[in-house]
């Protein structure tokens, strides 16, 4: 039998974070282990959770950010498998229980997430064609932005161990740069139906706070190239994504005048655009 348990990271979201708990706590498909990393609330928190959802395991720490709540959220994981709720999110009743089908039929599969719905400002939208979800070997999907969401996969921890975890140094794109290290090496489940509905527009969201996002995923990328672990038959098309985006961020830091960033940005593209042409 597949069991979860389910890392759900939480910074001064007080307000928000019983509705994600609640449809995690509601699923027909029950899981194991429910475990709230408070990365250092300081608006109570963690004394609510602690209060109304004493089922729940809290762990507390310092405000390092997402990635770290995530990566300290895994540690203390007792299933195999780990899914991942962002505190202003939410599950359908039957998320779980349709995942854990989808693996049960599709043995040897690590990786599994679902479709989604997007609501901003209260109101519905629909994804562009771009963002569309699939499953397989997605590598070349995930290379222009990200195409999975955090709260809708699950990943057995074996991934993990194999990849690593979140990367720490990244603000934003962690999720990103996680799918850019797992695609390459595992094909990803899918359950095409809408099973999470993601929450955005309000203003502490992490994408409002760090403009410029293509920066991180800029680096990312490097770093993608740099560790000598990429199967050689993507390195070409992963050099073609990272000289485009360096050529737009480029042309927004010279609108800007940012003139110490497009010294560095024109070296960093002098160097990528001559391993292009080889």
């Amino acid at each position: 039998m597949i069991e979860f348990s389910v890392v759900i990271p939480v910074y001064n979201r007080k307000s928000l974070i019983r509705r994600a708990l609640e449809s995690v706590l509601n699923q027909s498909y029950p899981a194991s282990q429910v475990v709230v990393v408070d990365d250092g609330s300081t608006d109570g928190t963690s004394d609510m959770l602690q209060l109304e959802y004493p089922q729940v395991t809290v762990i507390r720490q310092e405000h390092r950010g997402v990635s770290a709540a995530r990566n300290k959220g895994i540690i203390y994981c007792r299933s195999d498998w780990v899914a991942f709720l962002d505190s202003d999110d939410e599950w359908h009743p039957e998320k779980l229980k349709k995942q854990a089908l989808w693996l049960s039929e599709n043995a040897g599969h690590q990786v599994c997430h679902c479709d989604e719905i997007w609501i901003r400002n209260g109101v519905r939208v629909n994804p562009k064609v771009k963002h569309a979800k699939s499953g397989g070997w997605i590598f070349l999907y995930c290379l222009p932005l990200c195409v999975v969401s955090p709260s809708a996969v699950v990943i057995n921890r074996k991934v993990f161990q194999e990849v690593g975890g979140f990367d720490e140094s990244l603000p934003v794109c962690e999720d990103y740069d996680l799918w850019l290290r797992i695609t390459p090496n595992f094909p990803v489940g899918f359950v095409s139906e809408q099973l999470v509905v993601k929450y955005g527009g309000h203003i502490d969201q992490l994408s409002k706070a760090y403009p410029a996002m293509d920066r991180y995923r800029i680096a990312s990328l490097i770093k993608l190239l740099e560790s000598n672990q990429l199967r050689f038959e993507y390195q070409n098309k992963v050099i073609e994504v990272l000289v485009e985006k360096i050529q737009i961020y480029l042309n927004g830091a010279r609108k800007r005048g940012k003139t110490a960033e497009v010294l560095t940005y024109e070296s960093i593209l002098s160097r990528f655009l001559t391993l292009e042409k080889v």
